[in-house]
């Protein structure tokens, strides 16, 4: 018996359409409809997880756990918005470096960085399909030179006598005060702008004026104490007093339950002016540059930048260093208030970091 259908869903013309298949089967191949049909399911059922959509799916599910949480957002967001569009429903092995380049080259005429990403994101998954058996050669790898990483163009550092016209900017802009005394904090702690971005008040231990930032929040994974001098406690102090309800330092305007947007210090630089002349992380590199310049300890300032050695392996000492680092980057702090100001900055009194 070979079950087609129920009347009158299935029409008398195609039950018996099905049977002379079913005949021309069993006669020219020997093979049982039942069993042909139960082979058939199965197959689809395998092809179905061989889509590069089920493999890119399973890699990112793979590495989720080993990603910032801001990694896996950004590979998720490549996948759903440049790639799988295109080639997601194409079996693994129909995928060819063809098509990646294809892709590729829409990515890079608006963002040449993120082909950059997208072809890693291609090569991965390629990778993955490899090592499962569902796949037989890195399609990207032929497109290693498709996509050219443009040459970073860093920018210079404020010059000391530049540096109050760039706190009488953000004093006279309409920026609402989180964002300002974001940009406040960075000078005063030179830490990361997502840092500053993604900064949760459980992390701020007010008794001993320390954040201590998270690992999965740290460029090199690593946990980073940063101390705090008088200015930035009040700072702290003054924006907890507008900001009683969410968990980050600067929520999000439309949903305080999340942070503000990666992109916030960059739009707020190009209301001040600053678009091509000074960026956010060029905070960092004017202090470490007029601290050095003052004589401080190179390791001091490197510790405080949280710059580590790739190849270091022993853990992270949060007090490593911390009370000269107290130290510098109170008298870091003094100084900025020296510049804004107006106060005489020759005769100023350097913090010794030894």
């Amino acid at each position: 018996m070979f079950a087609i259908g129920a009347y009158p869903e299935v029409s008398l013309a195609a039950a018996r359409e099905h049977r002379d298949k079913a005949r021309r089967l069993i006669k020219d191949h020997g093979i049982h409809p039942s069993h042909n049909r139960k082979t058939e399911r199965i197959k689809a059922v395998y092809e179905g997880s061989n889509t590069f959509k089920a493999i890119a799916l399973e890699w990112l599910a793979t590495n989720k756990p080993n990603w910032a949480p801001r990694s896996y957002r950004q590979r998720e967001r490549i996948l759903e918005l440049d790639i799988l569009p295109h080639v997601g429903t194409l079996p693994m092995r129909q995928v060819t470096p063809a098509h990646a380049h294809a892709v590729l080259r829409r990515i890079e005429s608006r963002a040449p960085q993120m082909a950059v990403l997208a072809r890693q994101c291609f090569s991965s998954i390629a990778r993955l399909a490899i090592m499962t058996m569902r796949g037989d050669v890195d399609i990207a790898y032929p497109l290693r030179s498709a996509v050219k990483v443009r040459a970073t163009q860093h920018k210079t550092p404020l010059r000391v006598n530049e540096i109050p016209a760039f706190f009488n900017s953000l004093e006279r802009s309409p920026l609402n005060f989180p964002t300002k005394a974001g940009l406040q904090l960075m000078w005063l702690t030179l830490a990361r702008p997502i840092e500053i971005i993604g900064a949760r008040w459980e992390e701020f231990d007010y008794e001993n004026a320390i954040w201590t930032i998270p690992a999965h929040r740290m460029k090199m994974r690593q946990p980073h104490a940063v101390p705090l001098p008088s200015q930035a406690m009040a700072i702290l102090k003054l924006l907890r007093g507008v900001n009683r309800t969410s968990e980050y330092l600067i929520p999000n305007r439309t949903n305080p339950r999340k942070e503000a947007s990666h992109s916030l210090f960059i739009k707020a630089f190009y209301s001040l002016g600053y678009t091509g002349k000074f960026t956010p992380h060029g905070i960092r590199v004017t202090g470490r540059t007029i601290l050095g310049e003052q004589g401080h300890d190179r390791d001091v300032l490197e510790r405080q930048l949280a710059h580590r050695d790739k190849k270091e392996v022993r853990a992270y000492d949060q007090g490593d260093r911390l009370d000269a680092r107290r130290k510098v980057m109170q008298g870091w702090a003094d100084y900025i208030d020296a510049l804004r100001t107006g106060a005489s900055v020759l005769t100023f009194k350097k913090y010794s970091s030894k």
